[in-house]
């Protein structure tokens, strides 16, 4: 009981901590990044914690934790991409743009 209590609150940290990256990054794809991987852990733990602590959704709370694992990244990748398409601007501070590399790249072998 007491390890699932620690674990929810290490996830509700790391929710924490994710809502905080989204305020304070400076674009789009950084806010997205930020969100996105922290409240995957976070609510991993999160879940993980309750899964402990009430044995009796440990099943429903694994299928959440897969349905998380594999929705966060994909969802986020496809946002990051829509906006990249868009042609929402990096920050200045932005050094390289693999994505626009690549485009430049298969518009040269067209």
């Amino acid at each position: 009981m007491l390890a699932g209590s620690i674990l929810t609150l290490i996830g509700s940290l790391f929710l924490l901590l994710g809502a905080l990256g989204i305020l304070r990054m400076p674009d789009v794809y950084n806010r997205m990044q930020a969100g996105t991987k922290a409240t995957t852990l976070g609510s991993i733990l999160f879940l993980t914690g309750i899964g402990i602590g009430y044995c009796g959704c440990v099943w429903k709370v694994t299928i959440l934790i897969l349905f998380i694992l594999f929705t966060n990244p994909l969802s986020s990748h496809a946002l990051a991409r829509a906006a990249h398409h868009m042609k929402i601007a990096l920050t200045n501070r932005t050094v390289i743009d693999r994505l626009r590399e690549d485009e430049a790249t298969e518009e040269d072998k067209c």
